[in-house]
């Protein structure tokens, strides 16, 4: 029989950062000695649940820290939007995972570019534990447009983040999309009208492969979502600056920890 939680998906965001997060080593700015834990910002990831099932986007540097904060226990699948470090350098930690589901092996779908640098940078993972007392990830990579973790479906699409990129929509409720500087019409077309858009928005200031605030907003315009969270940001504004500067808008400032029912 199904509980409450099992009839809805949330959505957590696990980071909202850009690659050096913030606090940034070494800066003394008032968004990196803030006391509002809002501006606290590990590198970017989310984490999706349905009932008992649970799907990791990307794994992160901290994604171990912030599965422990927010009571993460289960996951059942995992889906990477790139192979950079602050989407991947956590990767390892999914081993925990295999332990927790019974040592099976778990599916972690990417495109086949992200595939073939996640086996350079980690060359020790596949379906096969390891040999004596090794611990090591078991998981099978899939290369696939369109796929199910238990009653969540997920459908990916293609995104521009200075080389192809991608995003994924969930349940065609929610729109996921870290890290980008700009979106094919097709994507656009595609997510046209979707429920909640999260979206790269790095700082005010251009950046090469990164949207800008007014890039985003334009973005955002033309997609139309019912809500739209900005993510990846830097440490240039504060949550209650970017606050301000969206005022009037549908978007908020994303932070860590914050959990969407979607």
């Amino acid at each position: 029989m199904m509980d409450g939680r099992s009839k809805r998906m949330t959505f957590r965001f696990l980071g909202t950062g850009t690659s050096v997060g913030v606090p940034q080593i070494g800066c003394a700015c008032k968004t990196c000695t803030s006391a509002d834990p809002r501006d606290t910002r590990r590198r970017c990831g989310a984490y999706v649940r349905m009932g008992d099932v649970g799907l990791l986007i990307d794994t992160p540097p901290e994604m171990r820290e912030a599965c422990i904060a927010y009571g993460i226990d289960r996951v059942d699948a995992i889906a990477l939007t790139h192979s950079h470090m602050d989407h991947v350098a956590g990767f390892d930690d999914v081993r925990r995972f295999n332990t927790i589901n019974g040592g099976t092996v778990l599916p972690c779908y990417a495109s086949a570019e992200t595939e073939a640098q996640m086996h350079r940078i980690f060359p020790y993972v596949g379906v096969k534990g390891g040999e004596n007392g090794l611990f090591r990830p078991q998981v099978a990579f899939y290369n696939a447009d369109s796929f199910s973790v238990g009653g969540i479906e997920v459908e990916r699409f293609s995104v521009e983040h200075g080389f192809p990129c991608c995003g994924y929509l969930l349940n065609g409720s929610i729109a996921y999309v870290s890290d980008c500087h700009a979106l094919p019409e097709s994507t656009v077309e595609r997510i046209s009208g979707v429920g909640t858009l999260v979206i790269d928005c790095l700082r005010e200031r251009p950046h090469p492969t990164h949207l800008s605030k007014d890039e985003a907003l334009s973005i955002i315009e033309r997609i139309a979502p019912g809500r739209a969270y900005i993510t990846h940001m830097c440490h240039d504004l504060t949550h209650e600056e970017w606050l301000e500067r969206l005022r009037g808008t549908c978007v908020e400032p994303a932070y860590d920890g914050l959990e969407l029912e979607v």
